[in-house]
């Protein structure tokens, strides 16, 4: 567990993040850490989208920030219900927004902001519904 790049609190900040970005949608947000990818960020991140179930959520909803410490690399991945709504840029909009605080040694506020930019977009196209429930874990996951 990578405690030296995000401790217990920042782990705490980031689930909270992603509580409070899905609490208005139906949309679903993980954030998955790994200290290395080999090969392509995106092939990566697509493995990790399959392995943790976010292409079986009820609207196909679901995305997924994906970050390998050690290489500097990380992607967002947005499953066919989302990407289907989302303008042109969006993903690389928030990946540039994300780097710049990434760049200043803001990892946790980086991410926090992604993952708000992503869950405002999501509730915009995928409000809430009286009868949702929450599809996927809120927590980190690590690889």
């Amino acid at each position: 567990m990578p405690t030296d790049l995000f401790s217990s609190k920042d782990q705490e900040l980031i689930t909270s993040a992603i509580q409070s970005a899905e609490f208005e949608t139906s949309g679903e947000i993980r954030v998955h850490l790994e200290k290395s990818c080999e090969g392509n960020v995106l092939d990566r991140a697509a493995q990790v989208f399959e392995n943790l179930a976010m292409h079986k959520t009820k609207l196909r909803n679901g995305v997924l920030f994906y970050l390998a410490y050690e290489d500097r690399k990380f992607a967002i991945l947005g499953d066919a219900g989302i990407n289907s709504t989302v303008p042109e840029n969006f993903w690389d909009d928030i990946k540039i927004r994300m780097q710049s605080r990434f760049r200043a040694g803001h990892f946790v506020e980086g991410l926090c902001e992604g993952v708000e930019m992503a869950g405002n977009q999501l509730k915009s196209n995928f409000p809430r519904e009286n009868d949702d429930i929450n599809e996927l874990p809120d927590k980190i996951s690590f690889g």
